[in-house]
């Protein structure tokens, strides 16, 4: 039964992480890539409606502007405009005191990140993650997760539009894992949607790995193989991470 459950939990992520990457890969493929004029941090920018900053929407108070991408060679997801004159931030500082680390992503907001309360785990939704008809996005924080601890979806809403199917997902804060893997089992996910010159990968954590051992952090790693529930049609994959021994490294 142990095992069952586990292996459900598992499959439960796979699903969800495909779903959001979906949605959000969908948005950003539809839109030109383009390039900062300083050519010190090049990165590949993506916009979510039309393809410069005046085609953006202006956010609403506490949502995310940027979106940072640090898994391999930083990439930016711009989302919207801030009010005003402030300006959203690009880089990749996750001190610059206007960003929330969400494990390999930054999520950049106009306002300070410090005018934002700690989230109380399993009770406080940290976030909320809109997806609308015509693919795009909305991520507003309402609060900041403790040190050492994950987001995950507890709870989604459909609503139905005149423009067709909307949906909001809720996030919330739990302690990570301290679950030891068993033999066999994986102790990381990933998730990888590709698309010309990037790749949007999402990690999730399964369980700890024994004393003297390491779980891979990218997915190219040699303790690291693809997984038989890839979504080929939506040129998704997904690859399972196993513990290694440190002797090997």
């Amino acid at each position: 039964m142990h095992v069952v459950q586990r292996c459900s939990w598992w499959m439960t992520i796979v699903w969800l992480v495909a779903a959001l990457s979906t949605v959000r890969t969908a948005m950003v493929s539809r839109f030109p890539l383009n390039f900062r004029h300083n050519h010190k941090m090049a990165f590949r920018i993506f916009y979510q409606i039309g393809n410069s900053e005046s085609d953006l929407p202006e956010c609403s108070e506490m949502s995310v502007c940027n979106r940072v991408d640090t898994y391999s060679t930083p990439w930016i997801e711009r989302q919207c405009r801030c009010p005003g004159k402030k300006v959203c931030s690009m880089s990749v500082d996750p001190r610059d005191g206007y960003t929330v680390v969400d494990k390999s992503r930054q999520l950049k907001l106009c306002e300070p990140v410090s005018q934002l309360p700690t989230c109380r785990y399993f009770r406080d939704v940290a976030w909320t993650y809109a997806t609308y008809p015509d693919n795009t996005t909305k991520q507003t924080m309402h609060c900041v997760c403790p040190k050492n601890s994950v987001a995950y979806i507890f709870k989604h809403e459909i609503y139905n539009t005149p423009d067709g199917v909307a949906v909001l997902y809720f996030l919330a804060c739990s302690p990570q894992s301290k679950m030891r893997c068993q033999r066999k089992e994986p102790c990381r996910l990933f998730t990888v949607k590709k698309r010309p010159d990037v790749e949007e990968v999402s990690t999730n954590t399964l369980c700890q790995c024994p004393r003297g051992h390491y779980c891979p952090e990218h997915h190219s790693q040699p303790s690291v193989i693809s997984s038989p529930s890839s979504f080929t049609e939506e040129q998704i994959r997904t690859y399972s991470g196993y513990c290694t021994s440190e002797l090997s490294s």
